[in-house]
């Protein structure tokens, strides 16, 4: 089976490439930027960037809720909560980094529970 190209699978799921910078302008935490100007970056941005942004967008406001969460939630699984210094690091890394450092600290306590 082949799989999908990254344009099918926007139209297929948001119907144009239009709803899918639609909804991440909503997603985003976008700073000092106006919304226009980052529809306007969104908008020429690669089908499969946009999806995976979604994706990291959905996630960490479904499991986390902003940032600041996410950071705390990393912070804690690496047993580094109290250590400001790092909390402060990790709160100017991206979503996407945290999102796989969450994933890996699962990983890893799954792995060292099962050894148990």
């Amino acid at each position: 089976m082949s799989q999908k190209s990254p344009l099918a699978i926007v139209n297929e799921t948001f119907g144009a490439k239009d709803k899918l910078v639609d909804k991440l302008v909503g997603l985003l935490d976008r700073g000092d930027e106006s919304k226009d100007d980052l529809r306007k970056r969104l908008s020429s941005a690669a089908n499969t960037k946009l999806l995976h942004l979604h994706g990291v967008a959905t996630e960490v406001k479904e499991k986390h809720g902003s940032h600041d969460a996410l950071v705390e939630h990393v912070a804690k699984a690496l047993g580094r909560s109290k250590d400001k210094p790092f909390v402060e690091r990790l709160a100017a890394t991206s979503d996407a980094r945290l999102v796989d450092l969450v994933r890996a600290t699962e990983r890893k306590s799954k792995k060292s529970a099962k050894a148990k």
